[in-house]
């Protein structure tokens, strides 16, 4: 086997996952997954700190990319349209993402440990995004509502995307999260609310 292997981090996350998916997450070592790829421990750790890396390597890049593109949106754009924009544009670079995706999604469903570290990332996107909105201009409670609603939309987007990855690309799934979300609000009737 050669020392170096151009194939090695694909070949490990897809044994990973494969065993993630016959045996459960929490009953995988390290050194199942590396067995299987047919690398050694150490080809592991040069890609992965731990298993969970596995399947959260490359998010932390999701923040940085959401940000980057709220703060390129057109500057006549409202705040809402710059944050769309910016899903829609960095949803087109996860085009050939589908299959993975939805594979881990179906691993992080069965853990507790793997959803809330989920939870984290997304964390850490809202708040990437609200700082990038109010580097816009947008009031502070305006941008951090903004974020949360945005982050929510590429989230519920991302679901429907990988349980029908063939279906419909992940933008087209972001805007009709987007106008789902847009029609369920303009059936409120914000007048005949409750004063109490």
């Amino acid at each position: 086997m050669p020392r170096w292997d151009p194939n090695a981090e694909d070949r490990l996350r897809e044994a990973a996952v494969e065993l993630f998916l016959e045996r459960g997450y929490e009953n995988v070592t390290v050194a199942e997954i590396t067995e299987r790829a047919g690398l050694t421990r150490r080809s592991f750790s040069r890609y992965f700190g731990d298993k969970r890396d596995v399947l959260f390597a490359g998010s932390e890049q999701l923040p940085v990319a959401l940000a980057r593109s709220v703060r390129q949106a057109e500057d006549t754009l409202s705040p809402y349209a710059a944050l769309l924009t910016a899903l829609m544009d960095v949803a087109g670079g996860l085009a050939d993402q589908a299959a993975l995706a939805a594979q881990r999604r179906a691993v992080v469903r069965t853990s507790p440990e793997l959803q809330e570290r989920g939870r984290t990332k997304l964390a850490a996107a809202t708040d990437a995004v609200a700082d990038a909105l109010r580097e816009r201009g947008t009031a502070e409670s305006q941008a951090a509502l903004l974020a949360e609603v945005g982050v929510a939309i590429f989230r519920t987007a991302f679901e429907r995307w990988t349980d029908q990855p063939d279906h419909v690309g992940l933008p087209d799934r972001i805007r009709e999260a987007a106008a789902d979300l847009a029609a369920s609000l303009g059936a409120v009737d914000y007048t005949a609310l409750s004063r109490q």
